[in-house]
């Protein structure tokens, strides 16, 4: 690189200047403190860990998005966290080991080697909650609402959710005796929606017909609240845990309904994010205009068993840059700045602290600085006036 481009940052690696640098940590503050009002604690884990900690539960498929560095003191492997739910997971069976449910929320950087849905930034300031400790529906149906919570708070508007649930395929590839690497084909597939892929898979790998044509029915049952009529009707046959996982689906659903009202949901079973690490209800969340989801969750119950409690778990994560710059809140106006004169005098010291007090910004000129007040960014200027001070516009 030439010393001219020395500056430049690296390609997904953005910089928050002012006022947007601003308009971000308002929208933190207000957002924790919504968070803070329905019972989530916060917490804020370190950005860098031992690997082994970062790559377990759902960090599993997070191995190539984190970055490693050798520990110069022990030797050890570290990584620069990519998401911060396994750090979230540690930190409820560990730190903290409570027996009750337990609420977390946490925002701040990560760090990805590689774009990925969070608007192809590759340092996304992570937003999100976890809810530690219940298995049952209302679960799910409150980190949902807490979702819808965040985007009205934003006045993000026009939003979609669409929901799934990985135990019903993972449930329907159990009962056709799927190997693991034909089971990934098929998942492969089936997020595609290549209907003749996936049945040359079927074809090949699955001899009971009826059990095929379950698999395939996946990829069309997609839709408003009439999949499950079709679903039910085509998965007929199906082994119990198919249909107590499509019974939840609908549970969370109409749980949701209740309690949000007007609720725009998309139903989609072959909707398997997360496939890997989630053991239940999976949801992402659209925007139109926006060809990415702008948050994503669901259930993972098993991710705290490599750390020897595993807990039910549920929960969301979003980027905060992508809300703020879908976000159609009037962003407001941060306060001028009052520039005070470069002089010691008793009267002038105590304006500037009783301007300060009230919530304006008030610099001092320096000696000898170059300059106007309007190249400092400042609107008002304080002037003598007798013994006192007055503000009076810039000049």
């Amino acid at each position: 690189m030439s010393s001219k481009d020395q500056w430049l940052l690296p390609d997904g690696i953005e910089e928050a200047l002012p006022p947007e640098a601003w308009r971000l940590e308002r929208a933190r503050r207000e957002l924790l403190d919504l968070f803070a009002c329905r019972g989530y604690d916060l917490i804020m884990p370190p950005l860098i860990e031992h690997l082994e900690s970062l790559l377990t539960g759902t960090g599993n498929d997070l191995d190539l998005q984190t970055f490693k560095v050798t520990d110069q003191l022990t030797g050890r492997m570290l990584g620069m966290r990519a998401d911060m739910t396994p750090q979230a997971a540690r930190i409820d069976a560990h730190p903290l080991r409570r027996d009750a449910p337990t609420r977390l929320c946490y925002m701040g950087p990560v760090l990805r080697t590689r774009t990925d849905g969070f608007g192809g930034s590759r340092s996304p300031l992570q937003l999100g909650a976890e809810l530690f400790g219940h298995a049952g529906i209302e679960s799910d149906t409150e980190i949902l609402e807490l979702v819808l919570e965040t985007l009205s708070l934003l006045e993000i508007s026009d939003v979609h959710i669409d929901l799934g649930h990985v135990g019903i395929f993972r449930g329907l590839a159990r009962d056709a005796g799927l190997s693991a690497v034909h089971e990934n084909d098929l998942f492969d597939a089936l997020q595609r929606k290549a209907v003749t892929e996936i049945d040359e898979i079927l074809t090949a790998q699955v001899a009971d017909r009826g059990q095929r044509k379950r698999l395939a029915a996946l990829a069309q049952l997609n839709g408003g609240a009439d999949v499950f009529a079709r679903a039910r009707e085509q998965l007929a046959g199906a082994s119990e845990s198919v249909m107590a996982a499509l019974d939840n689906l609908a549970a969370i659903a109409s749980l949701l309904q209740q309690r949000a009202g007007d609720v725009n949901m998309n139903f989609d079973l072959a909707e398997l994010s997360g496939y890997k690490y989630q053991t239940g209800m999976v949801f992402a969340v659209f925007v139109p205009g926006c060809g990415r989801e702008i948050a994503r969750g669901g259930r993972y119950d098993a991710i705290g068993e490599v750390f020897g409690r595993a807990r039910p778990a549920t929960g969301f994560s979003t980027d905060l840059k992508t809300l703020i710059n879908l976000s159609q809140r009037h962003a407001g106006s941060i306060r001028g700045v009052i520039l005070a004169p470069a002089v010691e005098d008793a009267a002038l010291r105590e304006a500037v602290t009783e301007l300060r007090g009230i919530g304006e910004r008030v610099v001092y000129a320096l000696p000898g600085q170059s300059g106007s007040a309007a190249d400092m960014g400042c609107d008002r200027v304080l002037e003598k006036a007798g013994a006192g001070w007055i503000i009076k516009p810039a000049g």
